[in-house]
């Protein structure tokens, strides 16, 4: 159990039978009454964000989410591959449980899937990737003054802003996070 007053980013805690991870909070004292904790709460399942405001001696069961980190094998139509390098075990998931999570995943490589009770909620894809551009317009010579951006098609089908120096053939690295172009490599 997790009293209010005990609360921390990432935390994830039962609510009213949905499990929810604190993404802020903030202990308030007022100057009349009692004390509580304001919070900014997601929604693991539905990735909905509410606010919610709760006494710092209410307790919550602490939610246990598992991170299990697998690899991606292959896209069969709209069905995910993954598979369990320790138990060989392969597990589907459809394009509405994986999301905008694989669009800068290679096959063959290692991602986190977070499940609670059995059931995926999210694919955390590594936090940074190379890719090789395999379609972008070429580079004009001497017009980088303004740090001016050409879009690229990489070679998993993401769209990436990239500088104008870069071209066709070349690897970056990629932040996942933000879809941002960080380097060529």
């Amino acid at each position: 159990m997790v009293s209010a007053g005990d609360f921390r980013n990432g935390v994830t805690i039962e609510v009213e039978g949905a499990v929810f991870q604190i993404i802020e909070f903030q202990h308030v004292k007022p100057g009349k009454g009692a004390a509580f904790v304001r919070t900014k709460l997601k929604n693991v399942m539905s990735g909905g964000v509410v606010e919610k405001t709760f006494r710092p001696t209410e307790k919550f069961p602490q939610a246990r989410i598992d991170r299990k980190d697998m690899q991606y094998l292959y896209k069969d139509g709209d069905m995910y591959n993954f598979m369990d390098n320790e138990t060989y075990e392969q597990t589907m998931l459809n394009e509405s449980e994986v999301g905008d999570a694989m669009k800068f995943v290679k096959e063959n490589e290692m991602v986190k899937i977070d499940s609670y009770n059995g059931q995926v909620f999210a694919v955390e894809p590594p936090l940074f990737v190379e890719l090789e551009i395999t379609d972008t317009e070429p580079g004009f010579k001497g017009d980088t003054a303004t740090g001016a951006t050409k879009p690229a098609i990489v070679e998993t089908g993401a769209q990436v802003a990239v500088p104008l120096f870069v071209n066709q053939g070349d690897t970056i690295k990629i932040d996942t996070r933000t879809g941002e172009y960080l380097s060529r490599v």
